[in-house]
């Protein structure tokens, strides 16, 4: 082999040398490119995939929640008109008449049946000026009703008719198992007749709560339920109920003041329950009388102008003593016209309507214990409650 022979051998290895070299490296280029992408995929497709399962599970737990939600509200509505049903038909109207014609009207509920009589009870307030009252029930028909009687401070009163013409006697709950948000609804005659079997539903907005109320003898201060349902003049003595269809309380408008939206207010059955026996037999609830007036500390311009009475800066609460009954309780415990009574029993007298409340709630016979200013000095004294508000 001559010499130009052995360099072409040489030249033509090196190039298929090279050339595997290069495709060698183009191989590994390849392969690397396609790893990538396919990482890329793979990471595109879980991703991807956690995207879809979120959003499943999101939709998931969205329709569960509206299912709950919705079964829920199913579920209330339907207890609600079971427990509508169940005392509805126990519900009446009550008409108030004398020799004037007809003076009041409010709503009423048939509690129970006795000896061939249903027993209706009311507000105080609907019956007190009347001297008949004819009940109508919820399929139109009337009823003259017998009064048994009633009691002003806890505004309630006790009707009678034939138990034939009932239709339905409510069951009385337990209005101290209330609690705030509660469902409760109403049932009455607001505005009259024409709307009588209205009902209207809310929550238990507040409970234990104190109010104001006028009555004849003055004012005097009412335990009751708080509600946001709608509750108008013509409710009075009506029911308001819990989901069950049981009886915790009974409407009174007399609680509502003017321009007041949203606060309804009831006494609780369980109060009711402490008098009705006593309501039902014709006996007169008796309360403690003392033998004395009182003005509230903060009417100062009675105090002074007309009863010559001035109290100490330092006095902040209480019931002031305006006048003083010679030989009654008060006068015989050693008080006197001026003093200022801030405690009863240990607890704090806000004001006159508080005293009244705190004073009513004992009975006749019982001693209570009550600490006073008298001329900026505070005392103590102890009352015998011998004499009732009814026997003077």
């Amino acid at each position: 082999m001559d010499n130009n022979e052995a360099e072409e051998k040489k030249e033509l290895s090196n190039k298929v040398v090279d050339n595997k070299n290069v495709n060698g490296g183009l191989n590994k280029i390849i392969k690397s490119k396609a790893f990538l992408v396919f990482c890329s995929f793979i990471v595109g497709a879980l991703v991807m995939y956690l995207i879809v399962v979120n959003l499943t599970d999101g939709e998931i737990v969205r329709k569960i929640t509206n299912e709950n939600v919705k079964t829920t509200t199913v579920e209330e509505m339907s207890d609600l008109k079971t427990a509508i049903n169940n005392v509805y038909e126990s519900t009446v109207y009550i008409e108030v008449s004398n020799n004037r014609g007809v003076v009041a009207s409010g709503s009423g509920f048939v509690y129970k049946i006795e000896d061939g009589k249903g027993f209706i009870l009311t507000n105080y307030h609907v019956i007190e000026n009347g001297t008949k009252f004819v009940v109508t029930f919820t399929d139109g028909t009337d009823a003259e009703a017998e009064l048994l009687n009633g009691d002003e401070y806890y505004d309630i009163a006790v009707l009678k008719v034939n138990s034939n013409k009932v239709k339905k006697v409510a069951n009385l709950g337990d209005s101290g198992e209330l609690e705030l948000g509660d469902t409760v609804f109403t049932v009455g005659a607001p505005l009259g007749k024409e709307y009588m079997g209205t009902i209207t539903k809310g929550i238990i907005s507040g409970i234990n709560r104190m109010v104001s109320v006028e009555l004849t003898s003055g004012t005097y201060l009412m335990e009751v339920i708080q509600t946001d349902a709608s509750i108008n003049s013509g409710n009075s003595g009506g029911p308001i109920c819990n989901i069950k269809g049981q009886i915790i309380g009974i409407t009174s408008s007399k609680l509502i003041g003017s321009g007041v939206e949203g606060m309804g207010f009831a006494i609780p059955i369980n109060s009711v329950n402490e008098i009705i026996d006593s309501i039902e037999k014709g006996v007169t609830i008796e309360r403690p009388y003392l033998g004395v007036q009182l003005v509230d500390l903060t009417n100062t311009f009675a105090l002074q102008y007309y009863y010559g009475i001035t109290i100490g800066k330092d006095v902040e609460f209480g019931a002031v003593l305006s006048y003083i009954e010679d030989g009654m309780p008060a006068d015989k415990a050693g008080l006197k016209v001026g003093d200022v009574i801030v405690e009863m029993n240990g607890e704090k007298v806000e004001d006159v309507s508080h005293f009244k409340y705190m004073l009513y709630k004992q009975s006749i016979g019982s001693k209570v214990k009550v600490k006073f200013y008298r001329n900026n000095k505070l005392s103590e004294a102890e009352i015998e409650l011998t004499k009732s508000i009814e026997s003077e």
